[in-house]
């Protein structure tokens, strides 16, 4: 079984959400996906040990979840870029990492979308409804942008995203 961009945009999902009660009706509307996506990705990160099963619910395994996003996705998961589009920024170009970097001559990163207010270079999302989720759950976009930093940064976005994903996952529930 392998997995899949969406396993980690469901993964990504959870630690947002907190340890608060979820289904997978609700999941799959939130994230974009049906109900069977959902559920499917649940197998995959639980057969990956990216998550666990606690009673009956199924939580995100912090510890594998962290190791493979600080060390795995950049080689897993590899972001398309392209032309000038309008988008969502996401990477640098989103909080928090913005306040770190100094606005250069170069176009954002941002996930194409007709309604985006930016134009910058098109920046394939991890999954294609990563953007619609994003739009309606401020703390997965924040995730989202910092596992795309990590996906396609530089040396020194890559090395501030690891710093801040590990701070929002020690924080996990």
């Amino acid at each position: 079984m392998n997995l899949k961009p969406q396993d980690v945009l469901f993964l990504l999902k959870l630690v947002a959400m907190g340890k608060q009660p979820w289904s997978f009706n609700e999941l799959s509307v939130d994230l974009g996906m049906s109900s069977s996506e959902v559920h499917a990705a649940s197998k995959r990160a639980l057969a990956a040990r990216l998550a666990i099963k606690d009673g009956n619910n199924i939580r995100p395994n912090i510890r594998n979840l962290e190791d493979f996003l600080l060390h795995g996705i950049q080689y897993v998961f590899i972001p398309e870029r392209g032309e000038l589009n309008r988008g969502m920024p996401t990477a640098h170009a989103v909080a928090p990492l913005d306040a770190w970097f100094v606005e250069d001559n170069d176009p954002p990163p941002v996930w194409p979308d007709p309604e985006g207010e930016v134009r910058g270079e098109r920046f394939s999302p991890l999954y294609k409804s990563a953007p619609v989720a994003a739009k309606n759950d401020p703390k997965l976009y924040q995730l989202l942008a910092l596992v795309d930093a990590i996906r396609g940064g530089r040396v020194r976005e890559r090395e501030m995203a690891k710093k801040e994903i590990k701070k929002r996952l020690q924080s996990y529930g």
